[in-house]
């Protein structure tokens, strides 16, 4: 139980966070915890969904980063000092997600944030880091937005302009179909990006969205949205949502006899689709980061290990959280030294990093360049399709 005090301190806090996450700063102003770390141990926080619709989310990613921390500690760590991992759960929402990371950054000191996978969380993340001069590197936001809130600001995959394009690429140029239909999360930053960057890509190269329908986060009921689309007679769908809804969705398709695929972004990587989509979903297809199948020796090497410790294959969620983590630590061995300022520099200037998603180089935005990967969802699985290149 929190005695009054801590309740009125609560209370501040969440008020200040508030202002601070009305605001969007280009350059850090405080550097408020720039100091190098003391005694042998880097702190680094990570804010991450492990509880909520999303949950796998933060679970694969947290697995990932772990991994990666475990390796680097058993090879010596970097300029003789350990990572050590604090993880804390937003439970899905962003207010939640400012206030985990106000906490490791004023109270834990950390010296960098890993986190979050959802773009609408990063946006809550990130201003808070960028005021205290803290790097926060974001594995899997796709939102543009993201490392625009500031120079303190990175991530390690791919943009939403990219992904949407490479889906409306796909579509017609392999499953050639031209008149598609658009489903969006209305609540999301990462949907509507997604809709929006493939609406204009599909259309700009001869395609027709014949439809534009809407959701909700947490929605259960989508038969209305469908019904409109069906009248509509669309070749496939477009639903850049998150693995719980979109799971139902091609259900209730099904249900109403909407045969044709869905197609999707990377928010719906988890094992959870196929389990709440079963059959339905099958023979649909979605962008990502990364596939287990890819033959190339950093690869295989990454699955085989990541197996070994937790008992499955790496989603594209774990190998993005592993990639973070390492683009932080090579950051950090090649920083003169381990004050904020001189990691953000590091991180900033990182090139050719050779990632288990791929080559990584950060561009003057601080976003990587690299390709993706096209899976279609078979057998209970994911079966990969194609690589399309930047």
């Amino acid at each position: 139980m929190m005695t009054m005090e801590k309740m009125i301190k609560s209370s501040a806090l969440a008020l200040a966070l508030v202002a601070v996450v009305g605001c969007t700063k280009k350059e850090s102003t405080t550097g408020a915890t720039n100091a190098a770390p003391a005694g042998d141990t880097i702190l680094v926080g990570e804010v991450g969904s492990m509880t909520g619709s999303e949950a796998t989310f933060g679970t694969s990613t947290h697995n990932g980063i772990e991994l990666a921390f475990e390796q680097i500690n058993a090879a010596g760590g970097v300029k003789g000092k350990k990572f050590k991992l604090i993880t804390l759960d937003d439970q899905g929402k962003p207010d939640e997600a400012a206030t985990a990371a106000t906490k490791l950054i004023t109270q834990d000191k950390i010296q960098a944030l890993l986190g979050e996978v959802a773009s609408s969380r990063s946006l809550a993340m990130a201003p808070i880091a960028q005021s205290n001069g803290v790097p926060m590197i974001t594995p899997s936001s796709t939102n543009p937005k993201v490392t625009e809130q500031g120079d303190y600001i990175f991530r390690v995959c791919f943009i939403d302009p990219f992904q949407g394009t490479v889906m409306a690429k796909f579509a017609l140029d392999t499953l050639k179909v031209k008149n598609v239909a658009v489903l969006r999360d209305v609540k999301n930053d990462y949907s509507v990006g997604l809709a929006d960057f493939f609406t204009q890509t599909f259309t700009k190269n001869g395609g027709k969205v014949v439809v534009d329908q809407s959701f909700s986060a947490g929605d259960m009921d989508f038969k209305s949205q469908l019904t409109a689309i069906r009248a509509k007679k669309p070749e496939a769908i477009y639903v850049p949502g998150y693995y719980t809804e979109v799971g139902l969705i091609a259900r209730q398709a099904k249900e109403l006899g909407l045969n044709v695929p869905l197609m999707g972004g990377d928010g719906w990587d988890s094992p959870k689709l196929t389990e709440i989509g079963g059959k339905s979903i099958e023979g649909s297809y979605f962008s990502n980061h990364y596939s287990p199948e890819d033959q190339s020796p950093a690869v295989q090497k990454f699955v085989s290990e990541f197996k070994a410790k937790y008992g499955v294959i790496p989603d594209g969620l774990s190998a993005m959280g592993y990639d973070a983590a390492k683009v932080l630590a090579d950051a950090m061995t090649r920083a003169p030294d381990l004050t904020n300022k001189a990691v953000r520099d590091a991180i900033a200037t990182t090139k050719d990093f050779p990632g288990v998603t791929g080559v990584i180089t950060l561009n003057e935005h601080r976003d990587p360049v690299k390709s993706a990967v096209v899976l279609k969802v078979a057998g209970g699985g994911y079966k990969y399709q194609t690589t399309v290149k930047p």
